[in-house]
């Protein structure tokens, strides 16, 4: 990756959402084998253009992403449907990318986040040298960040 985005500008920026954001501490995991997010896991992401493209995506696990949804809702988790969670993952999404955003080459303009229902298992795999990949561990479940640089113009 070229951009100047590090594994630890990732954990920052995740921290600063969910503990500031939701009261939650998720714990990075030391390495991305054992990262498993199933079918039905809920994804969020936004699109970067400008001196850095790439996209930013936030897979979680359902349960997760509802204890997050109802954390941001201030209600309880059996009150959140899958509308809510699809709503609070594209916000998810759009506060770390726009954290993330920072340590980005200038100028960069960032999408519109989008959310969707994972079709497919995702494993967390060694990534290629243009994807980072930060995973977290939650007790309601697993979280990852995978920045993905297309083109970065230094």
């Amino acid at each position: 990756m070229r951009a100047q985005v590090d594994e630890q500008s990732v954990i920052n920026a995740n921290s600063q959402f969910w503990e500031q954001m939701l009261s939650m501490t998720l714990d990075p995991m030391p390495s991305p084998e054992g990262f498993s997010a199933p079918v039905g896991h809920v994804m969020g992401s936004v699109s970067m253009h400008g001196n850095w493209t790439g996209r930013i995506e936030v897979r979680m696990t359902e349960k997760l992403a509802y204890a997050a949804t109802a954390a941001m809702m201030m209600q309880s988790v059996d009150s959140v449907v899958e509308a809510d969670a699809l709503d609070a993952t594209k916000e998810i999404a759009n506060m770390i990318a726009g954290t993330i955003k920072s340590s980005l080459p200038r100028p960069c303009s960032m999408s519109v986040p989008e959310s969707e229902i994972g079709v497919e298992c995702f494993e967390g795999k060694l990534p290629s040298e243009d994807t980072l990949m930060v995973m977290f561990r939650h007790s309601a479940g697993d979280l990852v960040v995978r920045i993905h640089e297309q083109e970065c113009i230094l």
